[in-house]
């Protein structure tokens, strides 16, 4: 059996659910006397870093589970946990041999279709929203689909409150359009009150995600909360947007002995769920559909819809945009094929159409 020191693998997040999956994962190799348990903390295209509850170590993984994890699309992420090894068979020096399935595991879809990994075993994520020309009441939606998909849980964290002309109603009008049970807080990310208001979520044993767009002040907020000393950088003043001094997801570990991953803006956000995951995520939606006179009513046109003048309409127009999206997603290669062609015979019909009119 695989020995621990419980108290040191806390302040990176360990949990007892977390130690009895590592010990099952452990048993296969219960002869290597070298067996420890590490976290991920950062991962680079060559190596990774790993916490084992004591020191920080650049270990490689091993090829074969590499292998496995691509194979299903998968791949290691900050915050998975595992098994390292230097035994003698493998090569010199630890390297990571196995990997416990994350509890928890946010991934988007890059542009190409395909899986990419954010961070596993995350218990609550931040979602950070500048209140200057970053406040995007759609963007921050498509975020909460994210993480209540995974089964992480959501706090809003409009940044940027302490220059902002009227936090206030902008933490109103969040608060009017999105679910009553998801907390949100208006802040400073250079205060230290900061941390006191987001005390709740960050016991010994938790691990927090900062999830948000490039300049929102996902660095600033951890250098507060983890009292580290990441680089930070200035927005621009055409557009607000940020310079990504951020340029990899790492954890960091905080004095209380929470964790926290600290993440890249994000440009895009293609999301890898289906209809069912999303509608949970928009519940005020789903349950004022099952009053619509017609079951299968798309909240457009149809008479007897008791959504329309019920939901606030932009919300409701990124709820179906979101839809589509995830419809398209669900399609096999031939579906695809077979919904451009349909695409293609409608739009020369409407053009022959036009020219029809003209002549």
């Amino acid at each position: 059996m695989i020995n621990f020191d419980f108290a040191s693998l806390r302040l990176i997040g360990l949990t007892p659910a977390i130690a009895n999956q590592l010990h099952a994962l452990a048993a296969d190799n219960d002869d290597d006397a070298s067996l420890q348990m590490a976290r991920i903390t950062e991962v680079h295209r060559d190596n990774l870093v790993v916490h084992n509850g004591r020191q920080t170590m650049q270990v490689r993984a091993l090829p074969r589970l590499l292998h496995e994890l691509a194979a299903d699309d998968n791949s290691l992420a900050v915050g998975d946990w595992g098994l390292l090894s230097n035994n003698g068979d493998i090569g010199t020096g630890y390297r990571f041999i196995a990997r416990m399935p994350p509890l928890t595991h946010l991934a988007r879809r890059n542009n190409e279709g395909r899986l990419q990994a954010l961070a596993s075993n995350v218990d609550t994520a931040l979602l950070v929203m500048g209140l200057d020309s970053d406040f995007k009441l759609r963007r921050l939606e498509r975020y909460l689909a994210l993480v209540q998909a995974a089964g992480v849980a959501p706090v809003i964290v409009l940044t940027k409150a302490d220059v902002h002309e009227d936090a206030q109603a902008r933490l109103a009008e969040v608060e009017q359009r999105l679910s009553a049970s998801v907390p949100v807080l208006a802040v400073n990310g250079q205060s230290s009150t900061t941390a006191d208001l987001l005390a709740p979520w960050m016991v010994a044993g938790q691990t927090l995600i900062l999830l948000g767009s490039s300049g929102a002040g996902k660095s600033t907020l951890t250098n507060t909360l983890a009292s580290s000393a990441q680089d930070t950088g200035a927005v621009r003043s055409t557009d607000g947007r940020g310079q990504h001094t951020t340029t990899a997801r790492s954890l960091h570990l905080c004095p209380g002995g929470a964790c926290i991953i600290d993440t890249p803006g994000l440009r895009t956000l293609q999301l890898n769920l289906d209809e069912q995951e999303l509608s949970a995520s928009f519940a005020d939606i789903d349950a004022l559909a099952t009053e619509c006179q017609f079951r299968d009513c798309s909240h457009q046109s149809e008479p007897g819809c008791a959504v329309r003048d019920a939901i606030d309409a932009d919300r409701l127009s990124n709820f179906q945009k979101l839809q589509r999206e995830t419809r398209r997603h669900q399609q096999t290669p031939l579906e695809r094929i077979a919904a451009r062609s349909k695409w293609k015979v409608l739009m020369r019909s409407v053009k022959e159409k036009d020219r029809m009119k003209r002549s």
